[in-house]
């Protein structure tokens, strides 16, 4: 599979035309999604009902406004759970279950469900620009950002649309028009949507993540692969990924159009029909001519910032999808030195004493925070959170040689503790038993008493925020403050 073709089943690129005109559709959700959704169907000439779980004082006041333009709006979760009579089409926001009553009985009724992003795929029109599609567990928005990055390098109109900044909604309905889009998944996404058909995609890896919504790895899996279906130039995968299935398994299964073909991505030396890093440059062994003999040079690890090993992987997974498109070496190497990473991403906070601290709030579940700590040497970690159902022995096996200490936080810290105490136990571990926002200053202390020069401070604390902060900027954000505090 590195080194050759996929050949399927021709797919089609536009799904049969939907007439929205007089069709009664129900919106599931409100917030980011269902109101923009819930809009454009109304402005296509649908009578639209939108349902929501909440009563809040927000889904009150978004209801009075899509209320104004004569949209019916139910609140509360019996209104959520009915199918309302008559509905011929159900746009549900991504979030929303595969178990709700509502979809039972939209099945029952035998009434079809999409999602944001199958409705977006719908409503293109004839000359809309081709997407490139990103998923994967972690990196998808780095990566889209980097691929967007590229483009605009390469001197096209593009944005970075989907699960991150412009809504996809907008950018095909808008006005502003583009030449090809680079799109973020996720999986929710991608189970509410039938028939996209990007022009080239990646997954750029799997590990268990949001299970208590997809039910199993194994259909977790599943809806990231649908992201391949229909593809018609390239299919990227990991080709250092481990595990069942991995993302080369998810290609193999995918019907894609004929002469679509398979582009892996790896960390070490590249094969045929696969981009990679040699003597510290990224190499292109995929969109070349006589791709057995030839490597086209890309770009320098030292342009990817920051250079930790997941985020190259980032970067080849982005220069695999341009190159796909078309894009030439120089535009990868220029897109990828004007990126900037987004804030808590791995983010170098400041320098103290010969100590550096690094921000990876975002780093909210196990894969995450291994792939971050594979970045440094000698680390002072801090970590825990809301485990959300995760385990760490393998987090805390794979790490332990790295570990000059560790202080923990939160919630569920004590299955972080367990897994040192089995994995690590010769690693001091401070434990703060508190999960009030104060808590980080005084973990920022401690991790200051035992750090030593030459030492990394890593916040990644795979796990959610929730219990502590609102999200995990806000997580970042206190721990950045008080770094900067050590330094004042």
């Amino acid at each position: 599979m590195g080194s050759g073709q996929v050949t399927a089943p021709v797919a089609s690129q536009s799904p049969e035309p939907y007439r929205f005109r007089g069709r009664r559709i129900t919106v599931a959700g409100l917030g980011v999604s269902g109101v923009p959704a819930a809009r454009a169907l109304h402005g296509l000439g649908a009578h639209v009902t939108v349902v929501n779980d909440g009563d809040d004082e927000r889904a009150r006041a978004q209801a009075a406004e899509l209320e104004r333009l004569g949209i019916t709006v139910r609140l509360g979760e019996q209104a959520a759970s009915t199918l309302p009579e008559g509905t011929e089409l159900v746009v549900t926001a991504p979030g929303w279950k595969p178990g709700k009553p509502l979809f039972a009985a939209a099945a029952q009724a035998g009434v079809p469900v999409w999602g944001d992003v199958e409705l977006a795929w719908r409503l293109r029109g004839p000359d809309a620009p081709p997407w490139l599609a990103v998923t994967g567990t972690n990196g998808k928005t780095t990566t889209v950002r980097m691929l967007a990055s590229i483009l605009e390098a390469a001197g096209l109109r593009t944005a970075a649309v989907g699960n991150i900044g412009v809504s996809l909604l907008d950018a095909v309905l808008g006005d502003e028009h583009y030449d090809v889009l680079a799109v973020e998944l996720s999986s929710y996404q991608l189970h509410w949507s039938s028939s996209l058909r990007a022009h080239s995609a990646a997954v750029l890896n799997l590990a268990p993540d949001h299970l208590d919504w997809h039910g199993s790895m194994e259909a977790y899996a599943a809806d990231k692969g649908r992201v391949y279906e229909g593809n018609r130039v390239a299919c990227v995968y990991n080709a250092d990924a481990t595990g069942k299935p991995s993302t080369e398994d998810l290609v193999r299964e995918a019907d894609v159009e004929e002469g679509c073909r398979a582009v892996g991505f790896t960390l070490g030396t590249p094969g045929p029909s696969q981009l990679g890093v040699v003597d510290g440059i990224l190499v292109d062994r995929a969109f070349v001519e006589d791709r057995h003999r030839n490597a086209q040079e890309l770009a320098e690890v030292a342009d990817v910032d920051p250079p930790a090993p997941h985020n190259i992987a980032n970067a080849l997974a982005a220069a695999a999808l341009a190159r796909a498109y078309g894009v030439p070496a120089a535009a990868v190497r220029d897109g990828l030195r004007a990126f900037t990473p987004d804030a808590h991403r791995i983010a170098h906070v400041a320098d103290v004493d010969g100590v550096s601290w690094v921000d990876d709030s975002k780093a909210t579940n196990t894969h995450a925070a291994q792939a971050s700590l594979a970045a440094y040497e000698s680390i002072v970690w801090i970590a825990g959170g809301l485990a959300k159902g995760a385990t760490f022995d393998e987090l805390v096996a794979s790490a332990a040689k790295r570990l000059r200490a560790v202080v923990l936080i939160g919630a569920d810290r004590a299955l972080i503790r367990e897994a040192l105490a089995r994995h690590a136990p010769e690693v001091p571990v401070v434990d703060l038993d508190r999960t009030d926002t104060g808590a980080m200053l005084q973990a920022v202390q401690e991790a200051r008493r035992l750090a030593r020069p030459g030492d990394t401070v890593l916040l990644a604390p795979a796990c959610a925020s929730m219990d502590m902060f609102a999200n995990y900027n806000r997580r970042g954000e206190a721990f950045a403050r008080a770094v900067r505090e050590l330094g004042a």
